[in-house]
């Protein structure tokens, strides 16, 4: 099966508000890369919602939503996290972190009603986000004698390939990226070229 080099993701993060029988429920969605990046997310929104009774959330992170996690924060299980995370999913996204922060009201929900708020302020939180087509773009380091420089620019500039750092001596160095879809042409194309070297670094 082909592994698609895009996914659709959202710009910027984004908030959302549910109101059920005197609970309120605030959501915010997040564009996240790895997991790192969720656990400060995370203690930020427990601290700028401190009284909130619960902080739920789902993630779903790679171009293949090879990685995800939900967490109820104490709400009856599979109440919070997976109808969030079934927002995630409905809207096509990945690499998306959903918190839903809930002050209690009074009134007990229900299973039913819970679900439904959770659901509903995460739809909240995607429907206020601008959602965009990522292309996922490989990095690689280049090396190769001042002698191929011709060669070596040739296919930069048909491939359209971005660099972002060069050093140009007898021994050259290049800082090159390109979509990931890409990869076997223009790797074997450079391969040709005698004395050139290259080293993968990265995909984003």
């Amino acid at each position: 099966m082909k592994i698609s080099d895009s996914y659709k993701t959202i710009k910027s993060a984004s908030c959302g508000i549910y109101k059920e029988k005197g609970s309120k429920f605030i959501s915010e969605a997040y564009q996240v890369t790895d997991e790192s990046e969720i656990k400060i997310i995370l203690e930020n929104v427990r601290r700028k919602y401190h009284e909130a009774k619960h902080h739920s959330y789902a993630y779903l992170l790679g171009n293949e939503g090879q990685v995800w996690r939900t967490n109820d924060d104490g709400e009856p299980s599979g109440t919070a996290g997976k109808p969030i995370m079934g927002q995630i999913r409905s809207f096509g996204l990945t690499n998306v972190l959903i918190i839903v922060s809930r002050y209690f009201g009074g009134t007990l929900l229900g299973v039913s009603g819970l679900i439904n708020a959770y659901r509903s302020a995460a739809e909240s939180a995607l429907s206020n986000a601008e959602i965009i087509d990522h292309i996922i773009h490989e990095f690689y380091e280049i090396t190769y004698p001042y002698t191929a420089m011709n060669d070596v620019m040739k296919i930069v500039k048909e491939e359209n390939i971005i660099q972002s750092e060069h050093n140009f001596d007898l021994e050259c160095r290049i800082i090159i990226d390109f979509r990931s879809s890409a990869k076997e042409r223009i790797i074997e194309r450079f391969s040709r070229i005698e004395g050139l070297n290259y080293r993968f670094l990265s995909a984003k």
